[in-house]
């Protein structure tokens, strides 16, 4: 089992930046591919990006691409989000999850990975 929490949401004007944290538990996250995906109100949850074990490869949603971007810190068991250049339609709930592998389009898939956070709210101000 891996648990993963979320934090470093909140409410920032159009134009800012935010850190999102997503710290895990229980299991080494290096053995994991790491997604990020949002949620907004009334939305079905998307992809907005992921990172391979070591790395090496990432992955983004075009609505986010140049924007933002995933590392992770396999040391600090830790995988990142800075978002930046922030918009009103960047507002979602974002949460952080794990799967032991993923391959092109199967990544961009919320229901192939195995494990959740529960979510940290991301809210940008016109």
């Amino acid at each position: 089992q891996v648990q993963l929490v979320e934090s470093g949401g909140g409410l920032v004007q159009a134009g800012g930046s935010l850190r999102l944290s997503c710290a895990a538990s229980g299991r080494r996250v290096s053995n994991y591919y790491m997604g990020w995906f949002r949620q907004a109100p009334g939305k079905e949850r998307e992809f907005v990006a992921v990172i391979s074990w070591s790395g090496g490869s990432t992955s983004y949603a075009d609505s986010v691409k140049g924007r933002f971007t995933i590392s992770r810190d396999n040391g600090a068991n830790t995988v990142y989000l800075q978002n930046d250049s922030l918009k009103p339609e960047d507002t979602a709930v974002y949460y952080c999850a794990a799967v032991s592998y993923c391959s092109g389009y199967g990544c961009y898939q919320s229901t192939g990975y195995q494990y959740w956070g529960q979510g940290t709210q991301v809210t940008v101000s016109s």
